[in-house]
């Protein structure tokens, strides 16, 4: 299945395009996406808005096609959650990852707190050809790092520990971290979604008497 992904993050095209190839579906980025601007609501808002932008652009140029959204963060529980939906724009629109990273941590650190937990949340929203969304949103626990620590991936990955590995996504090859992530889990649940969809479709329920 063929796939076109509302995203300009090569980093995320990347990942997702590795997830769901195991699943026989083909990633493709389109050059009719531009970047929406972003709410402060939720992910899921936010995954919806960039996949109803990509599936109209394509719906008034060409037959529509199938599209995927995805939105992500990091929330820290001494930090109320923060930076949450606003992870890629911590620190302000013009900062290098490195240097949201190192506000973070900072952050943190003024917070007097000893708690370090935080996961990774990833929403993803499907669009099928007809018109058809299907959201689904999975969450990934884990704990910061003191300072960075690896340097693969990109975003908050050098310094978010995955406890049953002991590293942080910095320091894990890209099977590594994709056989786990917070990406990976809600590509799962969305696969799955869909099959019961489709499997519902091919198998209507017994008419009533």
């Amino acid at each position: 299945m063929i796939v076109y992904v509302a995203t300009k993050n090569a980093g995320k095209f990347a990942e997702l395009q590795a997830i769901f190839a195991q699943d026989h579906w083909e990633l493709r980025p389109h050059p009719a996406y531009d970047d929406v601007a972003e709410g402060e609501g939720s992910y899921a808002e936010n995954a919806a808005l960039k996949a109803r932008a990509l599936w109209q652009a394509i719906a008034r140029r060409e037959p529509p096609a199938a599209v995927l959204g995805d939105d992500s963060g990091l929330e820290v529980a001494a930090l109320g959650g923060r930076p949450g939906v606003r992870s890629a724009r911590y620190g302000g629109p013009r900062a290098t990852w490195a240097e949201r990273r190192r506000s973070l941590l900072a952050e943190l650190a003024a917070s007097g707190s000893g708690d370090r937990r935080a996961r990774f949340v990833c929403a993803l929203h499907f669009i099928a050809p007809d018109g058809a969304e299907t959201a689904v949103e999975a969450a990934l626990e884990g704990f910061l790092a003191d300072a960075d620590r690896g340097s693969a991936g990109f975003s908050y990955d050098p310094i978010f520990v995955y406890p049953p590995l002991g590293a942080t996504f910095g320091e894990l090859d890209d099977a590594a971290k994709n056989g786990v992530s917070h990406r990976a889990l809600a590509a799962r649940k969305l696969v799955t979604e869909l099959g019961k969809q489709r499997q519902s479709a091919d198998f209507p329920a017994p008419a009533g008497n």
